[in-house]
Order: structure tokens, then sequence, then C-alpha cells
């Protein structure tokens, strides 16, 4: 069971003056906390405090200090205060202390792969390839590894905090600068006060050498931090912010409260991005790109920009109570990407976020279904899935649809502004919406909140006597899942004129009877396509033909284009995926070239000239690279020229494209190209060389090559294909050659600090062992001295 932490103390006030000890990775800080009792009287504080060492303990009062006694246990920090304190009393407390973060036993999640609060990055300046920085990572109960404090979210309090650095060295926190003096000893000391009070896990630091560029909206400082060399294409991913901020703002009736906003781009940062308030984090790798790179960016970046700062009202200003209540901050914030998209780009580039958001839940509930509130989980972490943020979204999304527009923003109105600078739990919602509309929603909240699981439904429909009848049955094991009430429409399409009915299902096996004058084209279930279910929907061919010409949106367009892809060859068919490939949004073109991936029809050099023009022409990168690869599938086919053109296109997305459609069908000046690219900074073109490479290579240069750029490859994509393209690479090589490789493959295998990096390794070792027996020994050795549980389980599903 985790309820939300006893409240013995509300912390008020933290006020925090830090320097740093680069070569130790040490913080030095003295803290002074102000606290009362909650409700009863007290007469010790207990704070969290990880692994300080802790110089001393003094009471402040009235200008005078007096030591206190205490225990500390590295975790927990309980202090004898001199006496007992009321609830109208104040106490205020003084700690001087060292904080060792990189002597803390790490732990982590998915989500925040590191827990130990204080980051240290290239603190000797010995790694040329990236800058020196210090930053923290707050969530869930990191910042007690830098200073003591009360770490739970349902603590709010305001903070100073005086940095003191080397005088070249940028700094960031909470809240404005109000002051920076030069020091005699040549550091500067800065001083951030955050004047509104938030959560303990909420408060950062960032400190570095780096570019600002700044912004404003209405008076107040909108500034990005970022790497030097990123100065100049800052403005354009974060360059929307003052307009989401104007945009939240009037959306939700509830101005934006703080007093600045700060975005910081970091290196090595342990988690995507961190709210922390008018301070965010951002991982540099999700927000910093070359002027070239942005041609490929999509809405990823933007979508990420604007879920932090959703934040801003949903987690920062009115938080979770307790970690079990996760969806109050983060199902807001996801579902804030789909707001922003729909704004900015319009109802399709919405309804690609619903789409893909929808798809990531479904693929985690395949092994995982929890309900989004729960208050049972092995440690707080686990709330941080697809569950608390795609889930919760996509409900979001159809209390929305449910209640209207107006009736679900003035209910947010409602939320926030009751509570407002305090912590919540599912129940507040519920009664803002109930307030609001006047309407019981329990239900709602009840199935959708509080249970796991989602519909699995089974649509059909036949027409007769004037009569659409529609059976819907609700296929989910019932046992664990509940019988779901769904308000959905149903659009019936007779004489090309639309119908709309909305009914309510309420049954596991329903039959619903729509009149219709005439034998429909089309009947849609859920043509809103709001609802969070796996939906298996029988239509003929010739209703999803009619479904992509006649019916709205991306998601009917996109459903019909690939369901109809397994009659491709059939010449209407083909006739409709080719006028796909013009389609006005990009993402169902794109499903229209990987439906005539592999085209075998009657329209053969039809379509391979529009695939052809379509990976040449397109104006979205992502279909001009999608094209080439579908043109790679055709057997039999040569498209050298196409490939060969796309090594120069304006688009890193689509040069890697070439380079992997190069690997499986070289050219005689193919090799020569792509050799010329190899010192590419791109992470897409660096791991698709190392996949030519793969294939094609066998020089002792390119051997030299894989080797040197294994450094820049990052832990993920060294998993997913690099370590296993150097180990196919190698097999081509002769076994003495190999030993560098091998030997670097084992360290990784063994020592690297990342899952992905071991697990890359010794997938790259499996490769060679298929060729090199002895290696066998080596891959036992390192599963039996692994210690991960989760990468021992990887290693036995590769035997």
């Amino acid at each position: 069971m985790q309820p939300a932490a006893t409240i013995l103390h509300d912390l008020l006030d933290t006020k925090l003056d830090v320097r740093f000890d680069w070569a130790k990775q040490w913080l030095l800080g003295t803290a002074t906390l102000t606290v009362r009792p909650h409700f009863y009287p007290q007469n010790q504080l207990v704070l969290d405090a990880k692994g300080f060492d802790v110089k001393n303990v003094r009471l402040v009062n009235g200008g005078k200090e007096k030591n206190l006694t205490y225990t500390y246990d590295k975790k927990k920090l309980t202090i004898a205060l001199d006496r007992t304190y009321s609830r109208t009393e104040l106490c205020q407390v003084r700690i001087q202390y060292v904080a060792k973060p990189n002597e803390l036993e790490v732990g982590g999640s998915a989500a925040i792969t590191q827990d130990k609060g204080l980051y240290f990055i290239n603190p000797l300046g010995t790694d040329k390839t990236k800058p020196r920085q210090l930053w923290t990572q707050g969530e869930t109960e990191g910042n007690s590894c830098w200073f003591p404090t009360i770490d739970r979210p349902n603590q709010r309090m305001t903070q100073e905090v005086s940095l003191t650095v080397e005088a070249g060295q940028k700094t960031l926190s909470n809240g404005l600068l109000v002051s920076s003096r030069k020091n005699n000893d040549g550091t500067r000391t800065d001083t951030w006060k955050q004047s509104l009070p938030h959560a303990p896990y909420l408060a950062m630091l960032a400190v570095g050498d780096f570019a600002v560029i700044s912004d404003t909206w209405r008076g107040k400082p909108v500034d990005y931090y970022v790497d030097a060399k990123f100065s100049n294409t800052a403005r354009a991913v974060f360059g929307n912010t003052p307009q989401m901020l104007d945009y939240f703002s009037k959306k939700l009736g509830v101005d934006f409260p703080w007093e600045k906003y700060t975005q910081v781009a970091v290196h090595d940062f342990v988690s995507g991005a961190m709210e922390n308030t008018t301070a965010v984090t951002f991982e540099q790798s999700l927000v910093q790109f070359s002027p070239r790179e942005l041609a490929d960016v999509g809405y990823d970046a933007e979508s990420t920009v604007a879920h932090e700062l959703f934040h801003h009202w949903f987690g920062d200003y009115v938080t979770t109570e307790s970690w079990a209540n996760l969806p109050l901050n983060e199902s807001f914030a996801d579902y804030s990407e789909l707001l922003w998209a729909e704004h900015k780009y319009g109802a399709d580039a919405a309804d690609l976020v619903q789409q893909q958001k929808l798809g990531r839940y479904l693929e985690e509930a395949q092994s995982k279904r929890e309900p989004l509130i729960r208050y049972r989980y092995a440690k707080q972490e686990d709330m941080f899935d697809r569950h608390s943020y795609d889930k919760g979204g996509r409900v979001l999304h159809m209390l929305r649809n449910y209640v209207g527009d107006e009736a679900f923003f003035a209910s947010l109105n409602r939320y926030l502004t009751q509570n407002k600078f305090s912590t919540s739990e599912i129940a507040k919602l519920r009664i803002a919406f109930e307030e609001t509309t006047g309407e019981d929603l329990m239900w709602f909240f009840d199935q959708w909140f509080m249970q796991r699981g989602h519909p699995e439904l089974k649509v059909t429909h036949s027409f007769a006597n004037g009569q659409v009848s529609m059976r819907v049955q609700q296929l989910q094991d019932s046992t664990f899942t509940p019988v779901y009430r769904l308000p959905v429409t149903v659009t019936v399409w007779a004489n090309n004129q639309p119908t709309d009915h909305r009914i309510t299902i309420t049954k596991a096996d329903q039959t619903f009877r729509l009149s219709s004058a005439q034998r429909p084209s089309l009947v849609k279930f859920d043509s809103q396509a709001q609802l969070l279910a796996e939906i298996e929907e029988e239509r003929t061919q010739d209703e999803l033909m009619y479904q992509y010409t006649h019916a709205k949106g991306y998601l009917q367009r996109y459903e019909a284009v690939t369901q109809l892809k397994v009659k491709s060859a059939e010449l209407p068919v083909s006739a409709l995926l080719r006028t796909a490939l013009n389609d006005p949004f990009w993402a169902v073109r794109q499903a229209a070239v990987q439906a005539l991936r592999r085209y075998k029809g009657p329209e053969g050099n039809a379509v391979r000239q529009d695939l052809q023009q379509v990976a040449l022409k397109d104006k979205n990168s992502q279909v001009r690279a999608t094209a080439l690869n579908a043109l790679a599938s055709l057997p039999n086919e040569n498209y050298a020229s196409a490939f060969l053109t796309a090594l120069n296109d304006s688009s890193y997305r689509v040069v890697s494209a070439g380079i992997q459609a190069l690997a499986k069908t070289p050219t005689a000046d193919s090799q020569e190209k792509i050799a010329a690219m190899q010192e590419s900074r791109n992470a897409e073109v660096l791991t698709s060389i190392a996949t030519y490479y793969s294939l094609n290579g066998s020089s002792n240069e390119q051997y030299q090559w894989f080797m040197r750029r294994l450094p820049d490859v990052s832990d993920a994509d060294l998993y997913r294909s690099y370590l296993p393209d150097f180990a196919t690479f190698m097999l081509r090589m002769p076994p003495i050659e190999r030993e560098k490789g091998i030997q670097r493959l084992e360290s990784l295998a063994r020592t690297a600090p990342s899952t992905f990096v071991r697990l890359g390794a010794y997938r790259g070792l499996s490769i060679l062992a298929s060729s090199m027996p002895a290696l066998k020994a080596t891959l036992q050795d390192i599963r039996s001295k692994e210690k991960d549980e989760q990468v021992k389980a990887y290693y036995a599903m590769m035997q």
C-alpha cells in the first residue's frame, strides 16, 4: 500500500547556499529551512537527506543560533528541536553538509534512469566531445540527494538558492535572478529566488557554459539555454514558447502564474525532460539540432516543449498529492501535445498524435494493465509508464468529447482555480467536472481512472427494411476489466450524406437499430475516433474505399489505406492508393507508400514511377525516406540512381534511407560516396553507414572507423544496430585481426554503465560466436556475473 505520506511538518521555505568541488564531484551546502507543525505539536523534525556528511545542525532564532542534537542514518536526518512547537509557530533550522551523490547506490526506472539527484558532466574537462556541466533531477525523490528537505509531492515551499561558481559559468535555478556578486577569489555568486510555493521535487540547478537566447511573454522573461554551437537554431525549436504560453493561458482561463519561463538543454540527462518550475531541463539530443537536422525534427521536439510547459499548470501549480495520483500531472501534460497540435497544425495533426499515443498504450497493455490511479506499486517510479501518460491523455480526450469543449475547459479552470498552489487527488478533478456540468460522472471516473484495462470491441452491421442493425460486443475479460459504458458516435452514409447517431453502449453484447432510407454506402462506428479501445470493425472493400474518399479526418483515411493494403494487387485499390500518394496530409501519403511495398499488381510500371516521384519530390522528408525503403523492397528492380540521388538530399533521414538501400544493392561507386560521409555527426547517417559496412565492408580502414566512432553513438543506437553491425562486419575480417574489436565488445558487455550498451555488446559477441565457438564460454561468464535482473532476462531470451 502506498498512501500519501503523513504530514508532520509543513515545509514553508528553503534557502540554500552552495558551491561545488568539481574534482571530487561534491556539493558543499548550507540549507536554512523554515517549517511549522502541520497540526499536532512536534518536538522533532525529520528530513530526507541521502548520503550526506552532516557538519552541524543549528536552530536559528532572532539572528541567534544554537546547536541542535540529531541522528542520521544516511537517509533520514532526525533533529531534536529545542522545545515543542505548535502549528502556529515557525521553526527555522540551518544545516551545513556535504552532498556526495556519486557515493550513493544508484537506482532508477525506464522513465528516469538514475535517481542520485545531482550530476557532474565531464567535471575535469577531459572529454573533448562535451562541455563541463552540472545539473539536477529531482523527480521523484532525488532532490534530497543534494539538499535536506521533506521530499514528498504533498509539500510546498518557496526557495532562495545562492550558487557560487567559476566566473565564466552561467547558472540557472527556479524563479528570478535577484543578485549576482563577484567574489574576491575570482568566483561569482548568483542568487535565484522562487517566491511562489512549489513542491520540493521541482527545485533545480544547472551550471555550465551556456548560450542564452532571450524572449519575452507579457513582460516575463522567456529564455533558452543551449550549447553555444546551437544558439542559431534554438529559436527554431523553442521559438513557439511565447505562443504556447498565450494559447494555454487563454484556453485554461488561468494565466501562466510563474515569474519566468526558462528552458535548458543539458548533456547526458537521465530523462527526456523535466518540468522544474520556471526552469525546464531537456536532454540535449531532443532539442539541439544543426540547421540541416531541423528538416527531420517534425513535431517531437515541439510536443515535448508543450508537454513541459503545460505541467506548469498541471503538476507545478496544482500538484499530485501522492505518486499514486501521478496521472493528474502526466495525463494532462500528455494531452497538451494533442491540444497544441490541434491549435497550431490542425485536426489531422492532432489525430496523428492521438493515434501514436493510443498505439503506445496498447503496446504496453499487452503485458501490463493497471488502473490509472493505483495505490499499490513496488516503487513510485513504476507510475511513470504508458498508462499515466498515453492512456491518461486518451481518457481526457474522451472526457472532452463527452462533456463538450466549453464544459471541458470550464471544468479545468474550476479545478485549477480551486486547487492552486496546493495538492490534489482524482476526486477533486471529478468534483470540478461535476460542479461545472451538473452531471454525476462517477461512472466515467470509476471505469477509466480506477479500473484496469480497456474495451475490446467487435462491431458488425447489416441493413434491412430501412434500418441498420449494428451489433457491438465487448470481448474483454470482465473478470478483471469492467463492462464499459461507452457513449459513441456512429455515422451512416446514405446517398452521399452523413447522418450522425449518438449511442451509448452499456452491455457486453448489444444491438442498435439506426434508420436509413436506403442501403448505406458506409456505416462507421466511432466516427470521431475518440474511444480508447481495440476495435474490430467489419467493412467490405467498397466500404473502405468509400471511407477514404468521404469520411472526415486523418484517422479515417489512414485506416482505409492500411486495411486496403492486403488488396493492393486489385486495380481499384491500387488506383486509390496511388491517389493517396497525393493526400494533403503527409502521414496518409506515408501510409500509402507503405501499402505499396512489394507491389505485384497490374499497375507495376505506374506504381514504380509514382514511388520514384515521391522519393525524389515529396515535401516531407519522412515520406521521401519511406518511399526509398519501398523502392528497395521491389524485387528484381534497380533503383540505384534514386538511391544515389538521395545521398545529396537536404534531409539526413533521406540520406540515411539511401545508404540503407544501397547496403542491400551496392553500386560500383556507392562505397566511395559513402566513405566521403563517414565523419558525419548525424546519428541516422552514422548508424546507416555502419549497416552498409556490415554488409559490404572488409577493409582495415573501416574496422578502425567502427572503433573510432563508438563514442559518438547513443546508447540506444549501440544496442539497436551499431554493435551488432560491428560484429557482423568483423565476421569478414581474419580472426587474428578481430581481437581488439572483441576485447572492446567484451569490456562493454561487462562494464558499460548503460544496460542498453551491455545488451548491444552481448548481441555482438553472440553474432561472432557463430564462427568463434570459444566465445561461448565468454558469453556464459558474462551472463553469470551480470547483476541486473532485467538484463539477465534478456540474455536468457537471446540464447
